[in-house]
């Protein structure tokens, strides 16, 4: 969706500043909907208006994100891991509009801010839940690209199981694709009929296959409980509102230029959280959230670090 008015770039404090989404997947993935819902917050404030494009095809986000520029927006929201390179570019060609994307690398400058979903240390609360309460002691993880930033996520969740349980075996396995729920769903079988009952959901499809089995599943960026009630125990939930407002803000107020916003998804800003239990209360032991939430408080006050490893982890 392509309609919108030009707008000045030089957005003022009584002005609503333009902000247009560029997403290479529908807003339904876990990802995408979360970013789509902290800009769709914004717009129902008044503070901004917001229009996006969806489930564009990865060769054409450039095309989309350079419509937009040339249509006035003011800031252009989207990921740029598929080619670092090019929108980068694509900033230096559009100096008087500013980008907000996805990224593992480093900002750029005056126009070119990066984020990410650093919400290890929930995952890591998450997989405390799950080493708790397997009892085959096999979990399996399926995710969609070996990249940094699915990895430290699985990482930070399979350090969580450890800690309550370092007898767990992990099965790990990537779909390479962002969004395949019958891959997903495929490979999550095939990890039940090797033993796992707990099953990390970092794709769609995984829940889905958890319970047709009877197994329990962990949640990943969004909360999906309502739809899996007897499934997903717990999810690490990513705010992406701590880093919009921010952006927003800094456009507004004319001070916009290129920041890392990584830090805005840790658990001390708000940028994760744990998922209420839901239809699990009561049924995940009193002592073991007693540690989960021993383990939160000590993670937002600093006194425990959850490590962030990029690496592409492995089955054992």
């Amino acid at each position: 969706m392509l309609g919108l008015t030009a707008a000045s770039s030089a957005a003022t404090a009584a002005d609503k500043i333009t902000v247009a989404g560029v997403y290479t997947a529908p807003i339904e993935q876990q990802w995408i909907n979360r970013i789509h819902e902290a800009l769709s917050a914004a717009e129902a404030r008044g503070d901004i208006e917001y229009t996006f494009s969806e489930n564009v095809a990865q060769v054409d986000a450039q095309r989309v994100q350079r419509e937009y520029a040339n249509r006035g927006v003011d800031l252009v929201v989207g990921d740029s891991f598929h080619d670092e390179r090019g929108f980068r570019r694509l900033a230096e060609d559009y100096p008087e509009t500013d980008f907000l994307m996805g990224s593992s690398f480093p900002p750029q400058g005056q126009n070119f801010s990066v984020f990410d979903n650093f919400i290890q240390e929930c995952s890591y609360l998450t997989g405390m839940i799950a080493g708790g309460l397997t009892e085959t002691n096999t979990i399996g993880l399926i995710g969609g690209f070996a990249i940094p930033e699915v990895n430290r996520l699985m990482h930070g969740f399979m350090a969580g199981v450890r800690e309550v349980n370092p007898d767990v075996r992990f099965i790990v396995n990537f779909i390479d694709s962002w969004y395949d729920p019958p891959k997903a769903k495929e490979s999550a079988f095939a990890m039940m009929d090797a033993g796992a009952d707990i099953m990390y959901a970092e794709r769609f499809g995984v829940s889905d296959a958890a319970e047709e089995r009877g197994a329990l599943a962990i949640g990943n960026v969004i909360d999906t409980q309502h739809q899996y009630p007897d499934t997903v125990v717990a999810s690490a939930i990513w705010n992406f509102e701590p880093t919009a407002d921010a952006a927003i803000a800094r456009v507004r107020d004319g001070t916009f230029t290129g920041e890392d916003y990584g830090k805005l998804s840790h658990l001390a800003h708000g940028g994760c959280e744990l998922a209420p239990l839901g239809t699990f209360k009561g049924k995940v032991p009193d002592d073991l959230m007693a540690r989960v939430n021993e383990r939160a408080g000590q993670i937002k006050s600093g006194e425990f670090t959850v490590e962030v490893d990029d690496s592409e982890p492995r089955s054992n």
